[in-house]
């Protein structure tokens, strides 16, 4: 019961800390701070300066069923209802796949492109297939000020969702959301089409980390027997919708570089860039229409 919980602000964090410590959360220091600042409404810097600062009866509860929620295996971000994805706060549903430090891969490899077309024409338009919450195409337009995008997504609650997250963000009036399955309903050429496609092969879907395999959407994750449908569908149509000159940027599996390479390679496009992440990786492929 919440009642377990102290209701000054030091000895809560420890307490919380302390439970999912005993649970065999990752992190427990870092997931149990976002769960207490986030339902208490507090900061580091009062946790650090007012200790003994007192927390609501009513906050203490909502605490306690996120505490609950951490312990049973959902992921923190869920349980908060957003993430920061390239300095930027996006709200999550249950239809979008949590946005990882993995894809910001994607709009570090983007953005130099993006930035110079825009200088150049006065404009850069974007097509994020498979958008979800919205990341990758917000991330460049939130970088890119004279930056057009449309995010593509077969689930309506996601388009919801990342129409909301532009709002938000001020970016509302640059971002279109369009349902539809890859390029059915799409129109109009693009100087960028950017994608976090579902990579994972379909029998592997239930080896995922627990966090993964129950709690992000499988539509999202499934991406066939091989993990290689989405890239095919990329591949074979992007060219109908691509300005001269314009790129294409998959994010991809770590082990599928000479896969989705060849699959590209097959439609008449050229690798011109390989990005790793974090963990170096490789994570992002850029590619290019073959001169003809």
């Amino acid at each position: 019961m919440a009642d377990h919980l102290p209701a000054a602000l030091g000895p809560l964090l420890r307490a919380a800390r302390e439970r999912l410590a005993a649970a065999g959360i990752d992190d427990p220091a870092l997931d149990s701070r976002l769960i207490v600042e986030h339902f208490s409404g507090t900061t580091r810097t009062q946790a650090i300066a007012e200790p003994g600062h007192e927390v609501g009866p009513k906050a203490l509860s909502a605490v306690e069923a996120a505490l609950r929620r951490r312990v049973a295996g959902e992921p923190v971000h869920r349980i908060l209802g957003y993430r920061e994805f390239y300095g930027l706060r996006l709200s999550l549903s249950p239809q979008t796949l949590e946005p990882r430090p993995d894809t910001e891969t994607l709009v570090d490899a983007v953005l130099p492109f993006a930035r110079a077309t825009a200088e150049r024409l006065g404009e850069c338009r974007i097509l994020d297939l498979g958008t979800g919450t919205g990341a990758i195409a917000l991330a460049l337009l939130g970088a890119v000020p004279a930056a057009t995008a449309t995010g593509v997504d077969i689930s309506p609650d996601a388009l919801a969702t990342a129409t909301a997250n532009a709002r938000d963000l001020g970016l509302g009036e640059r971002f279109k959301a369009l349902h539809s399955n890859w390029f059915e309903k799409v129109s109009g050429r693009y100087h960028v089409i950017a994608s976090n496609p579902p990579y994972i092969p379909s029998r592997e879907i239930g080896n995922l980390q627990d966090e993964v395999r129950d709690f992000d959407p499988h539509r999202a994750l499934d991406g066939g027997a091989d993990g290689l449908d989405p890239y095919r569908v990329i591949a074979a149509e992007a060219a109908g919708f691509l300005e001269t000159q314009g790129k294409v940027a998959v994010e991809i599996g770590h082990t599928q570089k000479n896969e989705v390479s060849g699959i590209f390679a097959a439609a008449g496009y050229v690798l011109i860039g390989t990005h790793r992440d974090l963990g170096k990786n490789d994570r992002v492929l850029v590619f290019e229409r073959r001169k003809p």
